[in-house]
């Protein structure tokens, strides 16, 4: 049928994510560093989301498309935002959950708010407290992280975080295991997070190929753990180096399940450790 519909003009698009979450029923996603329509079905063609475009990148355009259907963007969205009740039971009238964040249709969807990219100040040291609101000690190190969001999948490759800076590729578990995490490898460079044993790892060798090729960071540092399967995240690393040509340098750091930098090296020279 004919009506009209987002259009997205990919030049001028990038793929800073605010239109995604003024998008309520999640037509619109993050596709290699580049908003994408997810399906014409999920486009109401109401265009709530041009306003949060600020290359204007996206228009409105009146063309042969499949027609609205509610029913796909329920689908897609588990817990769409515009949906406030839901029944549960005759003469019963419950909130609806939230939209979950976590959730793999919702994310496909690109109905999440928390991936919008951010950039963070640094913050004054606080004191620590315990679960039971008790102050510890000593005070608690304020974090080095300066950008969110963190996740591989979710950091634009064109995030302007990443152009020359000193990048960190780390596995999830690391951060919790090494206590020195922010003081010793995140200061001073920006993150990505991945998990190499759980993860669907297809696209990450692609992703981190066109952050290196757009980015020409300055080093990579590489973070995993000593157990066999998170070695994977090395090789990824190593693979995207290949695949985008460069030479950038690559430094590996091997945490122990106990929380020990089990070695350091730099794999553009096995002589020097540096990280």
């Amino acid at each position: 049928m004919l009506r009209e519909i987002v259009t997205i003009d990919e030049e001028l698009c990038d793929g800073c994510g605010r239109c995604v979450p003024a998008c309520a029923e999640g037509a619109l996603r993050i596709v290699n560093g580049k908003a994408r329509l997810v399906a014409d079905r999920l486009c109401d063609g109401m265009g709530a989301c041009l306003g949060h475009c600020p290359k204007g990148a996206i228009k409105i355009e009146y063309r042969e498309a499949d027609a609205f259907d509610e029913a796909a963007v329920a689908a897609a969205m588990p817990y769409p935002a515009h949906r406030r009740e839901v029944d549960s039971g005759p003469g019963d009238r419950s909130p609806a959950m939230p939209p979950v964040c976590g959730n793999d249709l919702a994310q496909q969807a690109g109905g999440c708010p928390g991936s919008r990219l951010r950039m963070l100040e640094a913050a004054p040291a606080a004191p620590g407290s315990g679960c039971g609101g008790a102050a510890l000690s000593a005070e608690a190190p304020a974090s080095a992280l300066r950008h969110w969001p963190v996740q591989l999948r979710l950091l634009p490759a064109t995030a302007p975080v990443l152009r020359g800076c000193r990048l960190l590729v780390s596995a999830d578990c690391v951060p919790f295991a090494y206590a020195g995490f922010h003081g010793d490898l995140l200061a001073g460079r920006a993150v990505v997070i991945a998990c190499p044993k759980l993860d669907d790892t297809r696209g990450y060798v692609e992703k981190l190929a066109q952050m290196i090729q757009v980015n020409q960071p300055r080093d990579i540092t590489v973070a995993h753990m000593e157990v066999p399967c998170c070695n994977g995240i090395l090789m990824a690393v190593l693979e995207a180096r290949a695949l985008s040509e460069s030479d950038v340098p690559v430094h590996d750091v091997v945490i122990s399940v106990d929380g020990r930098v089990l070695r350091r090296r730099s794999l553009s020279d096995e002589n020097v450790e540096v990280c």
